[in-house]
């Protein structure tokens, strides 16, 4: 998204007081009054929307943008992920692989080892897209170990966070490097050096010590409820890492071009790039995985292909309040942003004459938690800063140093303006109270992490 809006119509002090109270409209709405959670995010929407002085033809529009582009997002991996984790589900492959994870690292170290298979899978495949995919086994070690879901699915959830918001080739970080003009191979290398630590601080210890404190129980979203009959003859575990790694592989074509063209090694006008990027998209090797496992777990063992077809139907009804519900949290996002609440932030908090390094965190951070998208606050921070770094002087490890702080700041406290933080919080099956306090609090622990570990490359290197 272009970070230049339209010039606000009010000042950044009135600004901040109607997103102050929009999102306290919302939380009251939702915790007090028991309003549906889609309904809140649309009143609250309209009325933010007028109350910030957006010209009434465009209110409509601006609703109509920012849910639109958001389940232009969000609607095909959500809405392909869940047929592919219902046919992994009832299949049998899903309990299969969690079996054989515990055989393998052992009860104890379940959550262990659904990170750190989630860190792998978050190296190439986008935070959401990633996230969908893991599912049916995180759901399947939670129900075979017990101990609630926050246990095995908080590490699971935060490892795909950390890599989609330090890492290239995710966008967010890329499009911050090519802004600053820092070295693509040196701010990989350095947000892994970030990224894992503050994975297992933040999101692994986290995830065992909230887990104990919060008893989350494990939805029947992807089984199709809880009478749903276990296959009898269930796929081998290896057969399910290769379907789930297939839509991992297409990916990583996707994100090794882009990672090449920001380099400079590919052109990124030449023909083969652009068609060679076209198909391997997040949707097509969703889209990919499905079709093979229609037939690897359904047709091809054994099932009609009426009984499949069901099966992939039934998978959708459980999702579209998730799938709404996160459109409308993209809707009051496009609102905060159309309204240039997030710039009169950024802006006032860039005239206070704070060090670069600390100014980038807490402008990323400010510009995260007034509009909601991490990527947003991401770009148009580094747009902001990208001048001062310039005229500073700083190079190298610097440069990539600056790029994390960015990054740390972008992910800060996701809350009712994130799509994120809806599409977590409805499949967890957690209401809002415990989504602010789990996933929020997460993405904050990563955020200052993140930050003292940046800071740290900053001063010594």
């Amino acid at each position: 998204m272009n970070p230049a809006v339209a010039a606000p119509a009010l000042g950044a002090g009135p600004l901040l007081l109607i997103a102050a109270a929009a999102i306290a409209a919302l939380l009251v709405l939702i915790m007090r009054f028991k309003m549906h959670a889609f309904v809140a995010l649309i009143l609250v929407s309209l009325l933010t929307a007028f109350a910030a002085g957006i010209a009434p033809e465009k209110v409509v529009k601006t609703l109509v943008d920012g849910f639109g582009t958001t389940l232009g997002t969000v609607a095909l991996l959500v809405g392909l992920g869940a047929m592919l984790g219902r046919l992994v589900e009832t299949s049998g492959g899903a309990q299969a692989l969690a079996d054989d994870l515990i055989r393998l690292f052992g009860e104890k170290r379940a959550p262990l080892a659904l990170g750190v298979a989630s860190l792998i899978f978050g190296f190439p495949i986008f935070f959401d897209a990633g996230l969908v995919v893991m599912l049916p086994i995180i759901f399947s070690v939670a129900k075979r170990l017990g101990g609630g879901l926050l246990r095995y699915g908080i590490p699971a959830a935060g490892a795909f966070s950390v890599m989609h918001v330090f890492v290239p080739p995710h966008p967010g970080p890329v499009a911050a490097t090519e802004l600053l003009k820092s070295d693509i191979g040196l701010v990989t290398m350095l947000g892994l050096v970030v990224a894992i630590p503050t994975w297992y601080v933040a999101s692994y210890l986290f995830g065992l010590w909230i887990g104990k404190r919060i008893d989350v129980k494990v939805p029947d979203i992807l089984s199709g409820g809880p009478q749903a009959a276990p296959d009898p003859n269930p796929p081998k575990s290896s057969t399910v890492i290769l379907l789930l790694l297939l839509p991992l592989a297409i990916i990583f074509v996707n994100t090794g071009l882009d990672f090449l063209g920001a380099a400079g090694v590919a052109d990124r006008k030449a023909q083969w790039f652009m068609v060679a990027r076209g198909v391997s998209q997040t949707p097509v090797a969703l889209l990919a995985a499905v079709l093979v496992g229609s037939y690897v777990l359904g047709t091809g063992r054994g099932r009609s292909r009426v009984e499949v077809e069901k099966l992939l139907d039934g998978a959708l009804g459980p999702i579209c309040a998730i799938t709404l519900i996160t459109g409308a949290g993209g809707m009051f996002g496009g609102v905060l942003r159309e309204s240039g609440i997030g710039a009169a932030l950024s802006q006032t908090l860039n005239e206070l004459g704070l060090h670069i390094f600390v100014a980038a965190y807490v402008i990323a951070a400010a510009l995260r938690i007034a509009q909601g998208s991490a990527t947003v606050a991401l770009i148009t921070a580094a747009g902001l800063v990208q001048p001062a770094v310039a005229a500073a002087g700083y190079e190298g490890t610097d440069r990539a140093a600056i790029v994390l702080a960015l990054a740390a700041g972008s992910v800060i406290a996701s809350h009712v303006n994130d799509s994120g933080f809806w599409l977590v919080g409805r499949f967890f099956d957690m209401d809002l109270k415990t989504t602010l306090k789990t996933w929020t609090v997460l993405e904050t622990l990563i955020s200052l992490m993140g930050f003292a570990m940046a800071g740290l490359i900053f001063v010594l290197l």
